[in-house]
């Protein structure tokens, strides 16, 4: 799978909006969009009963008002969260969403998702096999389809197995032997890497092999700009107030 021109806008507001609202909900879109980016990632695991909703880490503790390993709740308990007051009283009561949720605002305001499929540990195939059905469904109606990436190769397959039409790139934070290799194998589009992996002979490397290249999480200015003189596709910042198409 290629895609050439690269269709995704280059400035990717992280988990939303960076650090200006909490992490990974409606509101951080919300904000993330008032300043001018189009295109976001947001983490998706599964609840307990398969139902994908945004949230980073394995457990409920950082982020909300819960405790406890996230993939071991029902949905009915995990809508319950409060996933704002960790941040600020002004977002007090902000809920956790579902894909489906985020997915209608995100078509609604013309905008475009990198999903980060976040597994929970054990969970690597049951999750990239639902995020993928679901991104099929809620995507069906022509929309550009959100970019699948993962540090998990299994869920990435079970998501190439379930919906080989979805782009899906592979996450690395080291440059490990078989690395280009691995990419091939599951037929991504792109490579996304730690900001300070890419340099120009990588970038090089993955144009001669029709792959597109993107880089987490950048929010220096200088650092940026020389990545986008490198020729890197995407850059995905917490710094939404600094940099990007709004700064």
């Amino acid at each position: 799978m290629r895609l050439h021109p690269w269709p995704y806008p280059t400035w990717i507001a992280h988990r939303g909006a960076g650090k200006l609202a909490p992490e990974n909900t409606l509101a951080a879109f919300r904000r993330g969009a008032a300043h001018g980016f189009r295109a976001f990632e947001c983490d998706v695991k599964l609840s307990a009963d398969g139902v994908p909703f945004l949230l980073h880490d394995a457990t409920l503790d950082r982020t909300t008002d819960a405790s406890g390993p996230a993939g071991q709740q029902p949905w009915s308990a995990l809508a319950q969260c409060d996933a704002g007051s960790w941040h600020s009283q002004s977002h007090a009561g902000e809920p956790l969403p579902t894909l489906r949720g985020i997915s209608r605002w995100v078509q609604a305001n013309g905008c475009q998702l990198n999903i980060e499929i976040k597994p929970t540990p054990g969970l690597e195939q049951a999750t990239g096999e639902a995020v993928a059905r679901a991104c099929r469904e809620l995507w069906a109606a022509g929309a550009l389809p959100p970019l699948l990436s993962s540090f998990s190769p299994d869920a990435l397959a079970s998501a190439q197995a379930v919906a080989p039409e979805l782009p899906r790139a592979l996450l690395l934070d080291t440059l490990p032997a078989g690395w280009l290799a691995l990419a091939g194998q599951l037929d991504c589009v792109a490579l996304v890497t730690a900001h300070r992996l890419m340099d120009a002979p990588l970038m090089s490397t993955l144009r001669a092999q029709g792959l597109c290249g993107l880089v987490y999480t950048v929010n220096d200015a200088a650092q940026a700009q020389r990545l986008l003189a490198m020729g890197v596709h995407g850059i995905i910042t917490d710094a939404v107030d600094r940099l990007g198409p709004g700064a």
